[in-house]
């Protein structure tokens, strides 16, 4: 009995020990998870902080500007509203700064105009200062003002009501203001401190390729080991993307606005055509990509045969994006980049030629459509793209796939 008892203590030692051990495993597991989170998160707050800097200095040298001009030129013993539209002009979506310091005057116009005429009438107070905003924004919306414009002017109206009892001679002020405090705005980002286009271009464009070209590599590595969850995982990583790419239209915007206004950027105008004609492939791109991973995590889930090339294939695309940015950085002809999506495209036709499922023929076709994307945003005609991808594919003049293996599976 004494006997038997001490087996089964030990066998309850072991059985502790190999929970303990397994706990152990997933709770160093999820603390590496959290110290990567806590890394990505710093690195990720730091590239916004590099990439907004140009803007911050911008504005405090716009703000700066504003207000020494209209206290010192101008004799305003009050120059709020100049800082204020320079900042609000800067801070405003990038690519739209001269269309923002056009509705900031125009606003303020509606405002004073407003404010002034029902002051003159019916004073001030509560009641006045309602039906003056009311006015204000239901004459901006029949005039067929923006929401900016009629914020805009909702705002001034209030200031000059609010204002006017204490403040002489409020109305021309705030008007001159808002003029000359865009206007600085406006002078700064196009002739004192005007930012490089492709920087930020570069900036902006790093988070989204790298987000495609790491769950590119994701999916790669889930393919090749049939890991379910992984695939799913860069899936749900991919969706998220709206940041990044709304980031990279933005900039591209911006660049077209810098080199425009500003002089001492117009020889960048050829360089920004890459990014510039390249936006809308990397977002078909990323959206092909998705379908990609979504039938990947299909094909895993229905056991359909995976041949060795086929993560392969996966894997080129992921670096044919890397290559892209780092060219484009460089402002290379981005031939790496296509070289590999080609790469890619011929890897996707060995693993068809070796038999794949239903769900893998679609993981094939994205790979195809793809790096199609790819070599359009490298520069490429989209025709000129097609024919290079049945090409390295190893389709033959009519159009047709190579043949496949005989003995690989359906």
């Amino acid at each position: 009995m004494a006997r038997d008892g001490r087996l089964r203590f030990l066998r309850r030692g072991k059985l502790r020990e190999g929970l303990a051990d397994r706990d152990g495993q997933r709770i160093a597991s999820a603390m590496d998870e959290l110290r990567h989170r806590g890394k990505a998160t710093l690195h990720d707050r730091l590239h916004r902080v590099r990439t907004a800097f140009g803007l911050a200095v911008q504005a405090g040298l716009a703000a700066g500007l504003a207000y020494l001009v209209s206290h010192r030129l101008l004799k305003n013993p009050q120059p709020v509203f100049a800082p204020i539209s320079a900042v609000g002009t800067l801070a405003a979506s990038v690519g739209q700064r001269f269309r923002r310091t056009v509705e900031l005057i125009v606003g303020v116009a509606v405002g004073v105009l407003v404010g002034d005429a029902l002051i003159y009438f019916v004073g001030t107070g509560a009641w006045q200062l309602a039906l003056v905003v009311t006015s204000a924004i239901l004459l901006s919306i029949f005039a067929g003002a923006s929401v900016a414009i009629v914020i805009q002017a909702a705002a001034t109206a209030v200031l000059i009501v609010t204002l006017s009892p204490s403040t002489e001679n409020l109305e021309f002020p705030r008007f001159i203001d808002a003029f000359l405090g865009g206007g600085i705005a406006l002078l700064v980002t196009a002739v004192l401190l005007p930012l490089n286009p492709l920087r930020v271009i570069n900036r902006a464009a790093r988070p989204a390729l790298d987000l495609l070209a790491g769950q590119l590599d994701a999916c790669a590595d889930a393919v090749r080991s049939r890991d379910r969850d992984a695939a799913q995982q860069a899936l749900f990583r991919l969706r998220e993307n709206k940041e990044e790419l709304a980031a990279l239209s933005e900039a591209i915007e911006g660049a077209k606005e810098t080199s425009t206004l500003s002089p001492a950027r117009w020889h960048r105008r050829s360089e920004l055509t890459h990014y510039a004609e390249a936006a809308e492939p990397i977002d078909r791109a990323m959206r092909n990509t998705g379908t990609l991973i979504r039938r990947a995590v299909t094909m895993i889930e229905d056991s359909e045969p995976v041949p060795e090339p086929m993560p392969d294939a996966i894997g080129h695309l992921a670096e044919s994006v890397r290559l892209l940015r780092q060219e484009f950085a460089a402002g290379q002809e981005p031939q790496e980049a296509r070289e590999r999506s080609l790469r890619a495209v011929s890897e996707a036709g060995r693993a068809y030629a070796e038999g794949v499922g239903f769900s893998g023929s679609v993981v094939i076709a994205q790979v195809r459509t793809t790096a199609s994307d790819l070599m359009v945003a490298s520069g490429i005609e989209q025709e000129e793209a097609n024919r290079l991808v049945r090409q390295a594919f190893g389709e033959n003049r009519q159009g047709e796939p190579a043949a496949r293996n005989p003995a690989a599976h359906p």
